[in-house]
């Protein structure tokens, strides 16, 4: 790999955003706007392509759409489904902030402790307290801020599409699912996930209040399988492969055993042929099966004192109709042939 500047961190492209809810104005004509909440995921794009791919996947009518505060057309569909699949993609794929942004800009950025960008402490726990988020009056206090870059496996082209919600509990659900994969894998390889929209109920101040949490499920046949180092990319692709290689694995003999306790070159032809038979006749069996044959030939030689008759170096042969290893690499001085050797 070429170098890199190593004070940029090196990015994917970014296709689009996956949201939650949209806005609405407080009242018509009114420049104010009120968040609204949504039970089904919302894609927003620039390029249409990929907005109207989303509706044919999803369900859902394309629409223009125009953010706040911003004078540049975007495309954007509600779709139909409360569930996607995506990948996670290799590092850390999760940005979380408190944050406070008006028409010109972002104000405040801070990790709940200290404010990024001053250094100096945080201004909302100062001014409105540890529960700033529910207490503080809207507008006023920065909101929990959480991104997640994702892959959609199914969409068009090679890029990332970013989830972002302004929900206190996706902010603490969501860091401890996506660091509990990080746990396991290292932060290498992609992960598929299932990216859904929960609906959820608290009781504060004895009135029951709704809201959507985002989740983070991991999409593998066993949860041993997300915590068990990173996974190629034909894994993430298909996850349940891992479970039909553990299935393979557990019903493929070991063959490296078997052919260590063979005594006669016969029983190791014997054993070429009963993996061949059950599909397991790899590079590695062959290689394991061809040595044997050629130990058992050596010690026999030894035996026999005998320095003119040397064992024959092994040849490869069509796996389908393998020669047997008998003629080939393991002829014992004085031995008769096999009868049943084509």
């Amino acid at each position: 790999m070429s170098q890199r500047i190593k004070t940029i961190q090196a990015q994917q492209a970014e296709l689009g955003r996956l949201r939650t809810g949209t806005s609405t104005p407080l009242r018509p004509g009114s420049d104010r706007r009120r968040p609204v909440r949504s039970g089904t995921w919302i894609l927003s794009s620039h390029n249409r392509g990929y907005v109207e791919a989303a509706a044919k996947l999803w369900g859902g009518d394309v629409e223009p759409w125009q953010p706040q505060n911003s004078s540049i057309r975007q495309w954007r569909v509600t779709t139909e489904t409360d569930s996607l699949d995506a990948l996670l993609p290799p590092g850390d794929p999760l940005s979380a902030h408190n944050e406070l942004w008006d028409g010109g800009g972002i104000k405040l950025r801070c990790d709940g402790i200290t404010e990024l960008r001053s250094g100096q402490p945080c201004i909302c726990l100062a001014r409105f307290g540890i529960d700033f988020h529910n207490t503080a009056p809207f507008g006023e206090a920065c909101k929990p801020t959480t991104r997640l870059r994702v892959f959609l496996p199914d969409m068009p082209d090679f890029g990332i599409w970013r989830a972002e919600t302004h929900s206190f509990y996706a902010a603490a659900g969501l860091a401890g699912q996506v660091d509990a994969v990080l746990e396991g894998t290292g932060g290498r390889g992609i992960v598929p996930i299932r990216l859904t929209i929960e609906q959820r109920q608290v009781v504060r101040e004895g009135k029951p209040k709704k809201f959507p949490v985002v989740m983070v499920i991991p999409q593998l046949p066993k949860l041993r399988h997300a915590l068990n180092g990173p996974l190629s990319a034909t894994a993430a692709l298909d996850p349940a492969s891992l479970e039909r290689v553990a299935i393979e694995a557990a019903e493929r003999p070991d063959y490296r055993a078997k052919a260590a306790a063979l005594l006669t070159t016969d029983d190791v032809t014997d054993l070429w042929y009963e993996a061949r038979d059950k599909g397991h006749l790899d590079r590695e069996t062959k290689d394991i099966l061809i040595a044997r044959a050629a130990a058992i030939n050596a010690e026999a030689n030894q035996d026999d004192g005998d320095d003119e008759d040397e064992p024959i170096d092994a040849e490869i042969v069509d796996e389908q109709h393998p020669a047997p290893i008998w003629p080939t690499v393991a002829r014992i001085p004085g031995a008769p042939d096999r009868e049943d050797t084509p």
